[in-house]
């Protein structure tokens, strides 16, 4: 593990939102922290993919693999979404292979490198990020559905203190036993199914006595975003949902207390 830090910014899906990561970068540096981390899939849903990959790269940012990464740099099929509807496998094709086409050669490169997972100490604690679960890259770890249980038996086999997660675009979090946590940092891509704009990431300091855990939300220009999509003619349904804050895409994975939440 390397040299324990105290104060770190995490975040996950960018899914080509330059414009949402721009901002993020900009408050989490006028708050000062010892590592920024990102928890994987840059591209997809968004417009223009080499932005994101260029902040990303060019801030030093400290990246694993997501699902879309993974398929990004090995360029194959689809997405590794997870997806089992129709429809929603329908329109993650669509973002899929316009993010293929668009990202250049020297970022599937850079992505291919990336490791699944990365481990460091926060103060005393042992923290674990990857993706979507330490087991698996594109497993859904849902508020609602997920049980305490199961998270104590993740932390146990893989020596965690604090678990840290993405890919449901939803953040949460909950304490376990022993001090331990599992925390869902939330993604900058895209809202969070909640009716307003803003996106989110995850603030963590260890202040020496305990965790504090903070959700930043990130207000961008997201009317700038969404013409940007229409110029590329990527779908109105993605459009829609960063005008509105509403989901009209991949809402048949969602767990039905997260999707009565939302409009759709």
């Amino acid at each position: 593990m390397s040299t324990s830090k105290k104060r770190i910014a995490c975040f996950g899906g960018i899914y080509s939102n330059h414009l949402a990561l721009s901002a993020a970068l900009a408050d989490v540096q006028r708050r000062g922290v010892d590592a920024i981390y990102c928890l994987g899939d840059f591209g997809g849903f968004g417009p223009s993919p080499n932005r994101s990959l260029d902040l990303l790269r060019d801030h030093g940012i400290l990246c694993i693999q997501g699902n879309y990464d993974n398929s990004i740099g090995n360029q194959r099929d689809d997405c590794q979404c997870g997806y089992t509807d129709p429809r929603d496998n329908h329109f993650a094709q669509i973002s899929y292979e316009y993010t293929l086409k668009n990202t250049d050669a020297g970022h599937r490169a850079w992505m291919r490198s990336l490791p699944e997972s990365l481990s460091f100490n926060l103060g005393p604690m042992r923290v674990l990020l990857s993706h979507g679960s330490p087991r698996k890259m594109n497993e859904f770890l849902w508020e609602s559905t997920t049980s305490t249980q199961f998270l104590e038996h993740l932390a146990d086999e893989y020596q965690a203190d604090l678990m840290l997660v993405t890919h449901t675009g939803i953040k949460w979090q909950r304490e376990l036993t022993e001090g331990r946590r599992l925390v869902n940092t939330g993604v900058l891509g895209r809202p969070e199914n909640d009716g307003t704009s803003n996106v989110w990431y995850t603030l963590l300091e260890h202040n020496g006595a305990k965790l504090d855990v903070e959700f930043v939300p990130i207000a961008y220009d997201h009317q700038a975003l969404a013409a940007e999509m229409r110029a590329e003619k990527l779908p109105e349904e993605f459009i829609e949902t960063i005008l509105t804050g509403w989901w009209s895409t991949c809402l048949e994975i969602l767990p039905s207390k997260e999707r009565r939440k939302g409009q759709f």
